[in-house]
């Protein structure tokens, strides 16, 4: 019978690697935290009609990426293939957007159906954040400033780069997007094939075409800033401000756009060069209309999403993990002889109760030489080996696996002390 695979483009996360998305969760979720962030959990299957009303039916995610089925009851169900909707649809249905501003974030995976390559798979994890109730540039900035910071602490400042650039109001977008149309019907037999589809649906996406030769056109084009009003240069001009009083470095870029219907004003991107063609790592903006648009009051808001799988990636890549993040095990402890497992089952759970150390401990019983193979394969920093004789005498030893230290036989009213000992000295030497 032949062996059952995952899907295409849905990965298995094993246990080796784990450890690297545990340190990164980490340290997102303690950035949040220190900003007054709270999380939220949403389901992974909402009403397609959702995402029809706040992506748009003429994107590419609608019109070609979802993962959508009908159920026993026939109603069309989507896998989530982004995280903003369903936020604002949770937040409105449970009564947190009247006369109220929140801070909210969430994790969690998402779904779209496209070529899996390095980077980008059919089933992925994001990280998102969303601001409501909070009108001015001054919150724009703050999600901007907190990603920084996390990228401070990941040890990703030098990697990436802010590209920045402002949509304006939807009735300014609108004027901007006819000229443009006009403009391009011109020379639409010169437009690659992608950019002849997206001039009918979502032209203002034919501005980041990779096409160079679309790009000779758009030189001459109709440009989006000659478009704004006085509140959206306003609030441009202050939200730039904020950034270089914070000592953000940024790139105006107009031909930013995000793929997405429900984006106006601030919309911005942090990228990298290290991952090759899959360079943004965070991306987000404002989205003024999208509560009222899916049923609620006008309430603003702005956020943004990191993808997990680039940005571990990219940790990886530029060796930014910590070594001590795959040392997950401390301690293993091996029981030889009759009577030596009861008593290691009395050694680990003390010590489980009085440190925070990983303990291994043997199972499945074995000779001395297996399970100090066991030990050493396990990346135990030290091994405790209880025998017959340590059981008569109520002792342990301690033996050192990795690092320079002396085998140690201690009282097991000792134990914790000299573990701690050895423990913090490994530690030291590796810093």
């Amino acid at each position: 019978m032949a062996k059952i695979q995952a899907i295409r483009g849905m990965n298995d996360l094993l246990p080796e690697q784990s450890p690297v998305w545990q340190y990164f969760e980490c340290q997102v979720h303690q950035v949040l935290s220190s900003y007054g962030y709270r999380e939220i959990r949403m389901p992974v299957v909402e009403q397609t009609e959702l995402f029809k009303r706040s992506i748009g039916e003429v994107t590419d995610i609608v019109e070609k990426e979802m993962y959508t089925f009908n159920d026993r009851n026939g109603d069309s169900l989507t896998l989530r293939p982004e995280g903003t909707a369903c936020c604002v649809r949770a937040a409105e249905q449970h009564g947190l957007l009247y006369n109220q501003t929140q801070r909210l974030w969430y994790i969690g995976p998402m779904f779209r159906h496209e070529r899996p390559q390095k980077g980008r798979y059919r089933q992925f994890h994001q990280i998102g954040v969303e601001c409501f109730g909070f009108s001015g540039p001054d919150i724009d900035a703050e999600l901007i400033i907190m990603t920084a910071r996390l990228w401070k602490n990941l040890g990703l400042t030098g990697h990436v780069k802010l590209e920045i650039n402002s949509l304006g109001l939807p009735e300014e977008r609108q004027k901007f997007k006819a000229a443009l149309v006009s403009y391009l019907n011109k020379f639409y037999d010169q437009l690659d094939d992608d950019s002849q589809r997206r001039l009918s649906s979502n032209p203002l996406r034919i501005l980041d075409s990779k096409n160079p030769h679309t790009q000779e056109i758009l030189l001459n084009a109709p440009k989006l800033p000659d478009f704004y009003g006085e509140e959206s240069k306003a609030d441009f001009k202050e939200l730039l401000i904020y950034l270089d009083d914070a000592g953000i470095s940024y790139q105006i870029n107009p031909a930013l756009v995000r793929g997405l219907d429900y984006y106006s004003k601030t919309v911005f991107e942090w990228v990298t060069d290290a991952l090759g063609a899959q360079g943004t790592v965070c991306a987000g903006g404002r989205y003024d209309g999208l509560v009222e648009q899916l049923g609620g009051k006008s309430t603003p808001g702005v956020g943004f999403a990191m993808g997990e799988e680039r940005l571990v990636l990219l940790l990886q890549e530029l060796d930014l993990i910590p070594a001590s993040v795959q040392d997950t095990v401390d301690v293993y402890l091996v029981a030889v002889g009759e009577g030596t497992v009861q008593k290691s089952f009395i050694v680990s759970e003390l010590l489980r109760s009085e440190t925070s150390l990983c303990i291994l401990q043997n199972a499945g019983g074995g000779s001395f030489k297996s399970q100090m193979k066991k030990a050493d394969k396990s990346g135990a920093k030290l091994c405790l080996i209880i025998g017959e004789q340590e059981l008569e005498s109520d002792t342990v030893v301690i033996k050192p696996l990795k690092g320079q230290g002396e085998q140690l036989q201690v009282p097991c009213a000792e134990l914790k002390v000299h573990l701690l000992k050895y423990i913090e000295k490994s530690n030291g030497s590796k810093s």
